[in-house]
């Protein structure tokens, strides 16, 4: 006999939200929630290491980032790095080039797209767009850009 779900770990609660206002156990071990940036992957491209150092700490102070995470940000800076240099590729030499016997499509633009298609699933994983920072509820998301927010409840 089952006894349904198990419950969500709390820190997954304040990450995603806790649409059931259930009560959130405060003191439950938060799992493999990281505290601090670890170090960027050796193999990657020193501009997938620049965005590495760019997300990670606010990754880690959003409480996204966990252990389990890390996959998706090597593959979000990795893909990030692709996608930068198959633009450089095709600034200096064109969205065609000389073929065999003509020209054809710079194969830097297919390079491109997909590594763009990779940014955006990586990306949303990790929260780095406003429809899955609103579906994380990143605590402070809604207010981070309201210049209104202080003067909501104030009455004149």
């Amino acid at each position: 006999m089952t006894r349904g779900r198990k419950p969500k770990p709390s820190h997954l609660k304040a990450v995603q939200g806790n649409a059931g206002k259930r009560a959130v156990n405060h003191d439950e071990p938060q799992g493999d929630e990281l505290t601090e940036v670890p170090l960027p992957p050796d193999w990657l491209d020193p501009i997938g290491i620049q965005m590495w150092e760019k997300i990670g700490p606010w990754l880690v102070s959003s409480k996204i980032l966990t252990g389990s995470d890390l996959s998706n940000l090597e593959a979000y800076c990795a893909a990030y790095a692709r996608w930068r240099k198959a633009e450089a590729h095709i600034a200096k030499h064109g969205i065609t080039v000389q073929g065999m016997n003509s020209e054809v499509k710079n194969p830097a633009c297919t390079v491109a797209n997909e590594s763009l298609k990779q940014l955006v699933t990586f990306g949303s994983a990790l929260g780095l767009d406003p429809s899955s920072r609103s579906r994380l509820a990143i605590p402070g998301a809604k207010d981070a850009g309201n210049p209104f927010k202080d003067l909501i409840g104030k009455k004149r």
